[in-house]
């Protein structure tokens, strides 16, 4: 298979605090040397949230601006910076999409069952996903089951999604205490998935890199790093980020899968 894998890093996600890892980077300057580090390391892409000055979730355009702005300067175009547009149980549907209408990013993930709700019209969501393809924003939609794989399917059958060059996440697990995931969490998305669009995993604890790397061998890509998992595969805490990309890349090598770089990415989803 030689196909480019593109690794992502996860490297905060919403939840993760410094109390769990002191290396969690939560202000824009941490943010830049992690991506750095993880671009060194073998990632093409930063899935990249930001915080409020007391480390909680924030869903802001300034500061997403500032620290896209922060990446940029550490490592130019050389990383797809994505920005999320995670509720996190604080923001509702409305508030997610203007925040995107607000930056327009280079490349944002979207989770689909936080906007596929009962008070949010299909036309509303059908607006929503035309924009983006409008304005060319690479676009990764979260999927957490196969409920949200068949939600997908249907919402593009019926023309609320249109076509075009969509990313999708299976994620395999939950965010809860002691969560941990299995490459055979991977089973139930493929035989639902109907192979449209490009896919990638996340995945929960040590097996994370397991994951990837199952990921890999059936041509998905893979997204890592502290926003799911603090662990290698060995079982040890990782020292940082960079070094949960860069058990992926080793992962790759011996699959013999190169690894995909910005330019491959932008060629793939954005011309």
């Amino acid at each position: 298979m030689n196909t480019p894998l593109i690794v992502i890093v996860a490297p905060n996600g919403a939840y993760k605090t410094k109390d769990q890892h002191p290396y969690v980077p939560l202000t824009s300057a941490e943010l830049a040397q992690t991506a750095k580090e993880c671009l060194d390391a073998g990632a093409s892409m930063i899935h990249m949230h930001v915080r409020k000055p007391d480390g909680k979730h924030l869903l802001d355009a300034h500061a997403y601006l500032d620290a896209t702005a922060a990446v940029r300067k550490a490592v130019g175009q050389e990383l797809v910076v994505q920005i999320t547009t995670e509720a996190a149980q604080v923001y509702q549907p409305h508030e997610q999409m203007q925040v995107a209408r607000a930056v327009v990013p280079e490349a944002i993930s979207v989770g689909l069952r936080e906007i596929l709700r009962p008070e949010v019209p299909e036309s509303e969501i059908q607006s929503f996903f035309t924009w983006l393809k409008e304005c060319n924003v690479m676009t990764q939609v979260i999927l957490y089951d196969v409920a949200d794989v068949q939600a997908w399917q249907r919402l593009r059958a019926s023309g609320v999604i249109p076509e075009n060059k969509w990313f999708l996440l299976f994620v395999l697990g939950r965010y809860s205490v002691g969560q941990t995931s299995s490459p055979t969490d991977l089973l139930p998305f493929l035989e639902a998935n109907d192979g449209a669009y490009p896919w990638a995993m996340c995945a929960f604890g040590a097996q994370e890199n397991a994951c990837a790397i199952a990921a890999a061998s059936l041509g998905g890509h893979a997204r890592v790093g502290f926003e799911n998992n603090l662990f290698l595969k060995n079982g040890a805490q990782a020292a940082n980020n960079a070094a949960l990309v860069a058990q992926v890349a080793q992962g790759a090598t011996a699959l013999g899968r190169p690894l995909a770089s910005a330019t491959d990415i932008r060629r793939l989803f954005l011309n």
